[in-house]
């Protein structure tokens, strides 16, 4: 229970909780795909994506509630991901992916 916090009135919020959140890159010709983003220090080790029959690859990644920066690295390149919330920039002016968790 140490990550549901009392909101003062008796309630839980879940602001304090991590949310499942799927992710899906469509790259049928890469040989490996990964997510990276400032969820695990755009580390291309730590969330690696598993290739379905159609050439897909999806992972889910336990997120905290608020907005995240992230891209696809398909075979050692970011990508922008089509169906993020939007695209930002990081801190080296580079574009990124944006989701909104809630």
């Amino acid at each position: 229970m140490d990550n549901i916090q009392n909101n003062g009135n008796g309630r839980y919020s879940a602001k304090g909780m991590a949310k499942p959140i799927n992710f899906l890159c469509i790259a049928p010709d890469a040989q490996e795909v990964s997510v990276i983003g400032d969820f695990n220090d755009w580390n291309g080790d730590a969330h690696a994506m598993n290739r379905q029959f159609d050439g897909s690859w999806i992972t889910q990644i336990d997120l905290h509630h608020g907005h995240h920066r992230y891209q696809f690295l398909i075979d050692g390149r970011p990508a922008l991901d089509p169906s993020a919330n939007g695209v930002v920039r990081n801190e080296k002016n580079q574009r990124v992916s944006l989701i909104a968790v809630s």
